[in-house]
């Protein structure tokens, strides 16, 4: 069995202090995907990987995105839209203190697509081809967003008024991503592998995946033209809903609810954090779960670690 998860972790320092190292260990997950880790190479936590190895993206923008996959061995090979790649081995039970991170120049990529250029230092992307399954493994942090002009109005959101700007530019990375995913997809066949693509991609795709969807429809992460991208990956010739496919007319399960009111609560929540698999692998899927805190207290992020176990050994 080989278990996955995939975990918004919004800061590993914050998440580290909300008992992450603990929750990381009980899960017991053969490979983990992080995004918003947040942190500097230099900053990332003593220890906090325990076990696992981790190949790192930090991005370059202070105090932003990041994203990294830990794995029980060490990937065959790994691959980034930037230059700044970093392996950590394990340190758990190492007497000598902690391990150095090591620099790791990715391994030859496909070009990237020309929207995804401005996003080519981000910390967004990176994947792996495990040494222990016939998998590639892709971590995504997709930008959030914003509305179009002509839905924004002064007082609405929390942020002021952009005339679209963000909203333009999530559009973009979609189109670039969308052509990217393809190319990646491919790549990994002609490897011999199938291809996973772990991470919160900020779209909900159904009215299964958001509670009040009649009323969200004009908002950012629930827009037609959003969901209908998704509807463009997904295909039983290409990718697959992994959590979707084990749970077809469900509500839910959510994997993000805003730190504001009662949402935790009242699990008034968005699906936004995905499995997405090549047939092969997402047929082998046997459980999917969301491994949601029992308190708000509990919260480490504001989402949760969406775990999904395959039957691939």
């Amino acid at each position: 069995m080989l278990r996955v998860a995939t975990f918004n972790v919004n800061g590993i320092r914050a998440a580290q202090r909300r008992g992450f190292e603990p929750s990381l260990t009980a899960r017991g997950c053969d490979v983990v995907a992080l995004q918003e880790v947040r942190a500097p190479v230099a900053a990332l936590p003593e220890g906090v990987f325990g076990a696992y190895h981790v190949a790192y993206d930090p991005g370059t923008l202070p105090g932003r995105n990041g994203v990294a996959v830990l794995t029980r061995r060490p990937p065959v090979a790994v691959r980034s839209w930037g230059t700044d790649v970093w392996h950590l081995p394990p340190s758990a039970g190492s007497a000598a203190g902690p391990v150095d991170l090591v620099p790791q120049a990715p391994a030859a990529g496909l070009p990237l697509a020309r929207e995804l250029r401005e996003f080519a230092s981000h910390g967004r992307y990176l994947e792996v081809d495990l040494a222990d399954a016939p998998v590639t493994v892709a971590s995504l942090y997709l930008p959030k967003g914003g509305l179009p002009a002509h839905l924004q109005r002064p007082g609405s959101t929390r942020e002021p008024p952009d005339g679209g700007a963000r909203y333009a530019r999530k559009m973009a990375f979609l189109r670039g991503f969308g052509r990217q995913l393809t190319a990646a997809r491919r790549a990994a066949r002609t490897r011999g592998r199938d291809f996973l693509l772990l991470g919160d991609l900020n779209v909900a795709h159904t009215p299964f995946d958001v509670v009040g969807w009649r009323a969200r429809q004009r908002s950012e992460g629930f827009l037609p033209e959003e969901r209908e991208w998704i509807d463009g990956l997904l295909g039983p010739r290409r990718l697959v809903d992994v959590v979707r496919s084990l749970n077809p007319q469900a509500q839910g399960p959510y994997s993000w609810w805003s730190w504001l009111g009662t949402c935790f609560e009242d699990d008034t929540g968005w699906r936004i954090d995905y499995q997405v698999a090549t047939p092969g692998l997402a047929r082998t899927a046997v459980r999917a779960t969301v491994d949601r805190e029992p308190t708000r207290a509990d919260r480490m992020s504001d989402h949760a670690p969406v775990v999904v176990d395959y039957a691939v050994r």
